[in-house]
């Protein structure tokens, strides 16, 4: 599991509010087609950024129902979105959501599948919960399309290899489409969102992926903790001698219920 510390956190809460995360956000927004008046499932809502974007669209007469098992995660997004009349933040998972059936005209969930060790399950939750008609959008990274430079390649792919660990399943985006097929839903759209670096940026997802890597991959006793920061500190200086690239694919999954 990976484990945050204040610093961590402070690091994550800013890539989280960076033009990187800002952008997934987004794609999954716009494949949502949030309207006035709808009811939204944000499963795994974490500390509530696009909570907060949809309650802003959907107005008094729709709902935000942010979902989460983290009662940290919880607590960041009830603090978010205190002056959201219109969210609700609630404890569940994706398998087990707090929800009636037929009761969500919508449901999202960013970066959540790859961590689920039922997916099946978790789409038939989905669909039991949706109004028929009603609209999911998934989004998840699909990990074999990394390209991350190094001059050292053999150390840069145990670091990965071990960080694959933290993850259930690394492939989301090719494996859920015929889940959602066999579960009756139509499969809309598949969009490809693709992220490449050339710079380090403090706020971009390379460098936050850098800090979790480190201490992670150190407690899988995968590498020492020297080594692990020489590998972050390669990274550091490709950036600063224009040599750095960094390069992974976000899909947004798009499926509709029977209506």
């Amino acid at each position: 599991m990976l484990q945050f510390d204040e610093r961590t956190t402070k690091l994550l809460e800013e890539a989280y509010l960076g033009a990187d995360f800002s952008r997934r956000r987004r794609a999954s927004f716009d494949a949502l087609r949030p309207r006035p008046g709808d009811i939204i499932a944000d499963i795994g809502c974490g500390n509530g950024l696009l909570t907060l974007e949809l309650s802003r669209t959907i107005g008094d007469a729709g709902k935000v129902l942010g979902i989460d098992p983290s009662e940290d995660m919880r607590d960041a997004a009830v603090k978010r979105c205190a002056q959201c009349s219109n969210v609700k933040i609630l404890r569940g998972t994706a398998t087990e959501l707090p929800l009636e059936r037929n009761s969500a005209d919508k449901a999202v969930s960013l970066q959540v599948f790859e961590y689920l060790d039922d997916l099946a399950g978790a789409i038939a939750e989905v669909k039991r919960i949706l109004k028929p008609g009603g609209r999911l959008v998934v989004g998840d990274m699909h990990w074999d399309t990394t390209a991350w430079f190094s001059d050292k390649p053999e150390r840069m792919k145990l670091m990965l290899d071990t960080w694959d660990k933290h993850l259930v399943e690394r492939c989301v985006p090719a494996v859920l489409p015929p889940i959602l097929r066999d579960a009756g839903f139509r499969v809309d759209n598949v969009t490809a969102i693709p992220f490449n670096s050339t710079e380090l940026h403090p706020d971009g997802l390379p460098n936050m992926m850098i800090h979790l890597m480190k201490p992670y991959v150190v407690s899988k006793g995968a590498v020492s903790e020297d080594d692990a920061n020489d590998w972050a500190e390669e990274q550091v200086q490709l950036s600063n001698s224009g040599r750095f690239f960094f390069s992974i694919t976000h899909f947004v999954i798009t499926a509709s219920k029977p209506g």
